[in-house]
């Protein structure tokens, strides 16, 4: 079964969002072509997940010293309540991301990077070990595809006088690499000058923000609809 899973990260809701409504066109363009039995949504900022806590970071040390462990050996090796609570949050998530053939994520830039909720699933789904193989040490991940869908307030492309504030982009990109996404597998789609509208020092950037806005809106639908043509739907894990 072809599967997506949908993360929203914005503190905004829909109507205010720019990053949830493209997000929602892709999703909907999705379920359009593959229906919606394998469609799985998350909101990371209503349900936020939680910060990591000591017993989680105890329970990561003891399985990374051991090497690369298979995830049902984990709740084995926890240690009283604490860790077996903490791994019971993790599991989950890292199920949802094995088990998605696309990832889909929405990620407007908070202060130049990502927003909090996104680094707290970040901190929690990345456990040692989580996207390897045991057997082989090979990453579980590398055909897995990532859409990535960010907006900002301003203007951080190339050549702009803020290219070199943009910690989102390059950050979610080191990230899902050497989680083992292949590259080619990793899409940007940025939505730019999104506080043209509502902010007056950038009112002049309107039309820029328009045509932004435009171009975010016809990527996110072919990469949808590319999901469709690609067949992903016959790779193996």
């Amino acid at each position: 079964m072809t599967s997506l899973l949908h993360l929203d990260s914005s503190a905004s809701d829909h109507g205010d969002s720019v990053t949830r409504q493209l997000t929602a066109l892709y999703a909907d363009t999705w379920r359009c072509l593959h229906g919606s039995a394998g469609y799985r949504y998350r909101d990371l900022a209503a349900e936020p997940v939680p910060l990591v806590s000591p017993a989680f970071v105890s329970l990561g040390i003891r399985v990374e010293r051991r090497g690369t462990v298979a995830l049902p050996e984990v709740a084995e090796m926890t240690e009283g309540p604490a860790e077996e609570r903490e791994w019971a949050l993790t599991l989950p998530l890292i199920a949802e991301m094995r088990a998605a053939e696309t990832v889909l994520v929405g990620v407007p830039m908070y202060n130049y990077s990502v927003p909090a909720s996104l680094k707290a699933w970040i901190d929690r789904v990345t456990f040692p070990g989580a996207f390897l193989d045991p057997g082989t040490g090979d990453h579980l991940l590398r055909r897995t595809n990532v859409v990535v869908v960010t907006a900002r307030g301003g203007s951080y492309a190339p050549g702009t006088p803020r290219e070199d504030f943009d910690f989102q982009t390059p950050y979610l990109r080191a990230y899902f690499t050497d989680l083992g996404v292949a590259p080619e597998n990793l899409c940007f789609v940025s939505a730019e000058m999104t506080r043209a509208s509502d902010v007056p020092a950038l009112a002049r950037f309107k039309p820029l923000a328009a045509d932004s806005l435009a171009a975010a809106r016809s990527a996110v639908s072919g990469l949808a609809g590319r999901s469709a043509r690609s067949g992903a739907g016959a790779r193996t894990r």
